[in-house]
């Protein structure tokens, strides 16, 4: 019977019940972990079915310990204290417990995608330092890698020859209208667009030959009467009501509530993914990362 539910038993599990003593709710939890609240609930449930006991009483003021729960915990965080202790060795073992990663990456990336991989990454190996520099575009990110300044990079693929790469996310590119902005129906039509004064950023821009590409490719011509080059001046400019514009999601962020989003006509995303030199001899440190960030759920 004792192997039975210690087959059972998860860690993750154990990991959950110590997040919702220390939180006293399941929200706080699930914010903590980085996972959803729903996930949070349906684990608490399914120990509780396991051990046929309550864990915690459920009311308006969140969740709180009942008396066998209370007696359960501190074997929970003696499990979960000797789980790290056990990870932290063998991370000393694999070169693990120092090191340095230096990664290249474009500001939508670096500010919304990066933090919560090196929070991962820290909180599994605390050890391992991480220098984060940040560029106007993904050729000066391969550059940085070309020229050893970085070990890993994050570009829009496909990139260039040399390079071994792992796709991240599909980040779309979406429309951004003024407040009062006015459309024919609840969608955006090309012709509609087409018509729009829009605030882009340079013709030049890397970035955005994808667009221009996609839009002329299929026969309109956007009407552009101011170039920004700057991401947020131009959603700030376009919740003043000076015109629209198209960018990356993750270049637009953060929105404004009062600006309006719309997908193209025809959606277009940008492929943005993991760069390693390929003949680059890497230490343990960047293969860590790039495993955080390979199992990292980011849109």
């Amino acid at each position: 019977m004792q192997d039975t539910f210690q087959n059972r038993v998860k860690l993750s599990q154990l990991k959950i019940v110590v997040a919702v003593a220390e939180q006293q709710n399941f929200g706080g939890a699930a914010l903590e972990l980085g996972i959803s609240q729903s996930a949070v609930s349906h684990a608490i449930a399914s120990l509780e079915d396991t051990l046929g006991v309550v864990l915690f009483s459920r009311g308006r003021h969140g969740a709180t310990l009942t008396p066998v729960g209370e007696k359960i915990l501190p074997h929970a965080q003696a499990i979960m204290q000797s789980t790290g202790s056990i990870l932290r060795e063998a991370a000393a073992g694999k070169g693990l417990d120092r090191g340095k990663v230096r990664i290249a990456a474009f500001r939508s990336v670096s500010t919304h995608i990066l933090p919560e991989g090196i929070k991962q990454l820290h909180q599994r190996f605390p050890g391992i330092a991480i220098n984060l520099t940040e560029h106007e575009n993904d050729y000066q990110v391969e550059q940085a890698l070309r020229e050893g300044r970085a070990d890993i990079g994050i570009v829009t693929l496909p990139a260039g020859k040399g390079i071994t790469t792992w796709e991240l996310l599909k980040d779309e590119f979406v429309v951004l209208l003024p407040p009062d902005a006015k459309l024919k129906g609840s969608e955006l039509t090309w012709e509609e667009l087409a018509k729009q004064p829009l605030l882009m950023p340079p013709v030049d821009y890397i970035m955005m030959r994808p667009v221009y590409d996609h839009i002329n490719g299929l026969g309109y011509r956007l009407n552009v009467v101011n170039e920004i080059e700057t991401d947020a001046a131009t959603v700030s400019l376009v919740a003043q009501g000076l015109g629209g514009t198209i960018l990356p999601r993750l270049a637009a962020e953060p929105i404004p509530k009062s600006v309006q989003i719309f997908s193209l006509p025809q959606p277009l995303e940008r492929p943005i993914g993991i760069a390693i030199l390929t003949e680059a001899l890497q230490p343990p440190a960047v293969y860590a990362l790039l495993e955080v960030l390979q199992k990292q759920d980011q849109l």
